[in-house]
């Protein structure tokens, strides 16, 4: 995952190169092999390369083409072969990713993008036209970030240079926080009003006094996969599932793959190593990694990845974290964190994954994660029954029944739990896990509820499928999630993620939701497609229990000094949260009851972040706030630090 950085001033104004010298120091730690830069006229980008494959070691970026188009690329192109036969002319077999995306601009300009399947993001300088286009993969993999002034546009893979070099303050936004202390924020939002993402699936075009955000691609609601037996849906499954797993292995350097013993990744790594084994890919050497804690009664996954393990023929790399330590967490008092993601990441156990990363030298990481949403791991009957509903089918009574055996319930719960789906929200009770949590400030609630209640659509009775809709609303969901992870420098690495394939996605997307969840079979279509390639003991195993004892444990030791820090919140000073309602709260985990412990964390990691800031002039308000409070507790933030990397 390469990164960039850019400045356009739309007025005709000369860039100043020095204004690339005090970025260079940020963004040389994400891109360790190349720098490139152009610096011309009133246009200037900033490139830092890190290599994953062979061909991408071959490009000099930014890539300037003969109409004088500026491209600055970081992605992994998989449809290569496609694009090439249809750019003969332009390209070969030889051909860089990004020649093949410089070429297909060229042909297609910004009608290109829904051709480029893979992980992507890139930036496009038209000198001719004094216009910039930035765009991004379809489900937002990688980063990428715009601040516009009125004749100006700065923009970047990491929000740090945006911020830490604007010459200027910023107004949290608001919206965001309250994304984050919920189902995450929406895509085009970051932390700080004026800072913009560009969203999934779309392109942002700016010009002098102009800004359009595109959306180029989407899924076809009227696409439908139908055979006579269920071997036909397995045989396209197996296809589709291979077909992703072999695009993220295009690597010349060993890929690490994360495996916890749950089906997700074990898939992953059991279908890579039957690829690797039959010649279908070029590539390097797979290894695996995984954590275990004996002392987690529900989350021991030793047993189950060992299986794994035993059927590969080698032990991976394994990561102990029942003996984690929340006291050395190697976080300097006044970092700065971009983003309140960045909060977490420096305890013992990712670390040690980071050694592990370096020691294999892996530039690649395969992760599980998205696959419960996409097949199914939720064994819930409400999409089919949505479906049938919505088609009027006599069936709907059977599948009614046969659910409720299954679920134990009784029928007419199950259908007034379907036909509820299709209600507005102020007609049905909003069910426990989706009220905003206890602590919040009430007034802001009110003003952010949309984003509070996760962006929450109702599903349509008449137009694309119930099912399709659902899919949809559970990949946005995914789409918010990847925006706020922060881009990791320690370890330096590119993340795939197999279940985000678009071809997979397409066909999940198409086939009866009766193949994907059936009663008493979750994950059947997965289940019955990989039998014989990953361990039975993966595959009939029951659905893994998620806990979070640490933080509890946590808060328990630590309560006095937790109790201190809560006492003077920044964000409770902001209007953000209620202090004395996020004390009782925690005072609730601390005698063993249930909380919200999740966004509980998230809070704390508000907080910190918060005071990461505190100390400059990023945020007036927050800096003023903060001079009111007595000296920030180095102790009270070392323990909300610690609670934070419990999770």
């Amino acid at each position: 995952m390469s990164v960039q950085f850019g400045i356009c001033n739309f007025d005709g104004k000369p860039i100043d190169p020095r204004a690339l010298d005090e970025v260079r120091p940020v963004l040389a730690p994400y891109g360790r092999d190349r720098e490139g830069y152009i610096c011309k006229d009133n246009f200037a980008v900033l490139y830092r390369a890190f290599h994953t494959t062979k061909e991408s070691r071959l490009e000099v970026q930014p890539h300037v083409r003969p109409s004088g188009a500026v491209i600055t690329w970081d992605g992994r192109l998989d449809n290569r072969e496609e694009l090439i036969s249809l750019l003969a002319r332009e390209t070969s077999f030889t051909s860089t990713d990004l020649e093949i995306v410089a070429a297909a601009y060229e042909r297609w300009e910004t009608d290109s993008f829904a051709r480029l399947m893979g992980d992507w993001a890139l930036s496009i300088w038209e000198p001719k036209t004094q216009s910039l286009l930035l765009a991004k993969d379809f489900v937002g993999t990688r980063h990428l970030y715009y601040s516009v002034e009125s004749d100006a546009v700065n923009w970047c893979t990491i929000l740090d240079p945006l911020v830490l070099f604007a010459g200027r303050s910023f107004e949290i936004e608001e919206e965001y926080v309250a994304g984050w202390l919920s189902f995450f924020p929406a895509t085009h939002l970051t932390p700080y009003v004026g800072i913009h993402a560009v969203p999934p699936s779309s392109f942002v075009r700016l010009r002098l006094g102009k800004q359009d955000i595109i959306k180029y691609w989407d899924f076809n609601s009227s696409k439908s996969i139908r055979y006579r037996t269920d071997s036909e849906y397995e045989q396209h499954f197996r296809s589709a599932f291979s077909g992703s797993v072999r695009r993220r292995l295009r690597s010349d350097s060993p890929i690490l793959a994360e495996l916890s013993g749950g089906m997700d990744s074990s898939s992953i790594v059991c279908v890579a190593d039957d690829l690797i084994a039959n010649g279908k890919v070029n590539s390097m050497e797979l290894h695996t990694v995984s954590y275990w804690d004996e002392t987690e009664p529900n989350w021991n996954e030793r047993p189950y990845f060992t299986k794994v393990e035993e059927r590969r023929g080698r032990v991976g790399s394994h990561i102990d974290v029942s003996s984690e330590s929340f006291f050395d967490v190697g976080v300097e008092e006044n970092t700065f964190f971009a983003a309140p993601s960045g909060c977490g990441s420096c305890r013992e156990a990712h670390r040690e994954f980071a050694s592990c990363v370096a020691a294999r030298g892996s530039r690649v990481v395969l992760s599980g994660i998205a696959g419960d949403e996409v097949m199914g791991g939720v064994p819930t009957p409400l999409p089919e029954l949505g479906d049938l509903l919505a088609q009027f089918r006599l069936r709907l009574i059977s599948r009614l029944k046969d659910w409720a055996l299954i679920n134990r319930k009784p029928w007419i719960q199950l259908l007034w739990e379907a036909i509820g789906a299709f209600l507005p929200v102020h007609v049905i009770r909003t069910p426990f896990h989706k009220r905003p949590v206890s602590w919040l400030e009430p007034d802001f609630v009110r003003q952010h509820k949309a984003a509070i209640a996760g962006y929450e659509s109702r599903l349509r009775l008449f137009g694309p499928p119930p099912s399709f809709q659902e899919n949809l609303i559970a990949l946005d969901g995914l789409r918010r999630q990847l925006s706020c992870e922060s881009l990791s420098r320690n370890p330096l690495c590119e993340k795939t993620y197999p279940y985000l394939d678009r071809d997979l996605l397409e066909f999940i997307y198409a086939v009866p939701r009766e193949q994907i969840v059936r009663p008493g079979q979750r994950r059947s279509l997965m289940r019955r497609a990989l039998t014989g390639i990953v361990p039975d003991e993966i595959l009939n195993r029951r659905r893994k229990a998620y806990v979070a004892r640490s933080p509890i444990i946590a808060i328990s030791n630590e309560w006095d000094c937790l109790r201190k820090l809560c006492e003077e919140l920044l964000s409770g000073s902001l209007g953000l949260v209620n202090s004395d309602g996020f004390i009782h709260a925690l005072e609730q985990a601390r005698v063993g009851r249930e909380i919200p412990i999740v966004i509980a964390v998230r809070t704390l990691c508000i907080e910190l972040w918060l005071r990461s800031a505190a100390n400059s002039l990023i945020f007036p308000q927050v800096s003023q706030v903060a001079r009111s409070h007595r000296s920030p507790d180095s102790r009270s933030s070392l323990v909300a630090k610690r609670i934070c990397l419990a999770t």
